[in-house]
């Protein structure tokens, strides 16, 4: 009853703030990036909130809690050090910066004033399309299941319920709406991952005595040669960490802040979020050594470990009910913003980047934001059927989203921001070098070893980039001196 009276005060709450942002959205600048109004605080939480979801909380700290045992403990370290404070210092400032010398507001957008490049933007958007439209639909179809556990209504009720109400405030009110609901939902998530673990681990006896027997039950439950190499945990680090610094919907959050002088405080805001909870998600996840051994883990229909039911299971065993009603508001929180993010960039790269004929500057700015809101409530309908229906090729994208995004762009954003030397030719051949490395390597060697293949996809056009660059035609002198101004 406490799960159902505080989801229903969170929905109420999202729907009145999503009201307030559309009488504060009047162009589409203000509703893709909240007019680049946004706060430290506001921008820090933001970034935090979009880059974790149920996907940590479910799924990664289940199944790499079990499987890498406090070796997944690095993966949050990795998170919080280059995820989050790395993209903050090394990205932010030379972001916002360039984005507003060129004028664009998307990734495609950037790409494309950039380089100089007519068609890369529209080959940028279609990444983007057919990438993380899918990734969101996972993010539904996740919260989908969860709800449907602990309300005990129908899968499909339950998603109609998630996509609705995201629907609702993204729609009204775009960037500034989504801003203001991740500052609320950034804190239930603060709050709720720091009461998770103290109740949890004071259940063993507290942290370190926890922690000690995590690590005696973990020699015992996985046999070395079923044990991660090292090759595979710093792959696992390498994609959740460095992938961010690529992804259209993290770098977005630069665009907007407010003046360079807030992104300092930003920095910090956002470095100590992620930690928290980064560390809390994987602390629980492998407290599942105490708590279960591989005679007592859920399994799938097929006898093969659930290890999506790992977390739920254990959080629904020990934690007190309104506890585990906040904990089910964090969850619900960390994935409403992810997909929120997702929605906004998916449908920008129709409405702002493939958007017939390019207008000027000027007139793009007063452009009316009602094809924008149309292109968001779409696609918020398109990813309900694709979490509804299954398909294989769907499955497929969501498996490589991650990987063939950050892949393809990682090269030609970073080297562009950086480097003035990289050329157009250049950056062609990183963004797809990047993604058929990643789907070449997927395919051979195989879902389980996804983030080695995602690794190796950004890692690549970072040589491919400055190697072609160095044998083709220059970039547009007026073009560098106009991106580089200030810098």
């Amino acid at each position: 009853m406490i799960s159902v009276i505080l989801l229903v005060l969170f929905f109420t709450l999202m729907t009145g703030i999503g009201i307030w942002g559309m009488g504060r959205t009047k162009t589409l600048g203000d509703f893709f990036l909240g007019g680049r109004t946004m706060g430290p605080w506001i921008s820090a939480i933001a970034y935090g909130t979009s880059y974790f979801s149920a996907v940590l909380f479910i799924g990664f700290a289940g199944k790499q809690g079990w499987l890498f045992g406090l070796n997944a403990l690095w993966i949050a370290l990795g998170n919080s050090l280059i995820g989050a404070m790395g993209a903050w210092l090394v990205l932010a400032k030379r972001t916002r910066t360039m984005t507003q010398n060129l004028d664009t507001m998307t990734m495609p957008e950037f790409l494309q004033e950039r380089y100089g490049a007519q068609h890369l933007k529209p080959l940028a958007a279609a990444i983007i399309f057919f990438f993380l439209l899918p990734y969101s639909a996972s993010v539904f179809k996740g919260l989908g299941h969860l709800f449907e556990a602990v309300f005990h209504i129908p899968y499909d009720v339950a998603l109609l319920l998630m996509i609705g109400f995201t629907g609702i405030y993204l729609v009204l009110g775009g960037y500034f709406a989504i801003a203001m609901t991740d500052l609320i939902q950034g804190a239930v998530m603060f709050i709720g991952a720091i009461a998770m673990v103290l109740v949890v681990y004071s259940k063993e006896g507290g942290l370190l005595t926890t922690l000690r027997h995590i690590f005696e039950n973990y020699t015992a439950h996985i046999p070395p040669q079923s044990r991660p190499s090292v090759i595979t945990i710093l792959s696992v680090v390498f994609m959740t960490s460095f992938g961010p610094w690529a992804l259209p919907q993290m770098v977005q959050k630069f665009y907007a802040i407010k003046d360079e002088v807030m992104i300092k405080r930003a920095t910090v805001v956002t470095t100590i979020f992620s930690a928290v909870i980064g560390f809390s998600a994987y602390l629980v996840g492998v407290s599942s050594h105490v708590f279960f051994n591989p005679n007592t883990l859920p399994k799938t229909a097929k006898g093969a470990i659930n290890f999506d039911s790992i977390v739920p299971i254990l959080l629904t065993q020990l934690l007190p009910e309104l506890l585990l009603a906040i904990i089910l508001l964090l969850v619900l929180s960390a994935s409403m913003s992810t997909l929120s993010s997702l929605v906004l960039v998916s449908s920008s790269s129709v409405a702002i980047d493939l958007y017939p004929g390019r207008v000027a500057a000027e007139s793009k700015k007063d452009r009316s934001i009602a094809m924008m809101r149309f292109l968001s409530a779409l696609f918020v309908i398109i990813s309900y059927f694709i979490s509804k229906y299954q398909f294989d090729v769907i499955v497929t994208l969501m498996s490589l989203s991650w990987g063939a995004v950050a892949g393809s762009f990682g090269a030609a954003f970073i080297y562009g921001l950086f480097w003035k030397g990289a050329t157009k030719a250049g950056a062609y051949g990183a963004m797809l070098s990047g993604l058929i490395t990643e789907i070449v390597l997927f395919y051979i060697l195989g879902p389980a070893q996804s983030p080695l293949a995602a690794s190796l996809a950004m890692l690549l056009p970072f040589g491919i980039l400055p190697l072609i660059s160095t044998f083709t035609k220059k970039p547009d002198k007026n073009v560098l001196d106009r991106a580089y101004k200030g810098l």
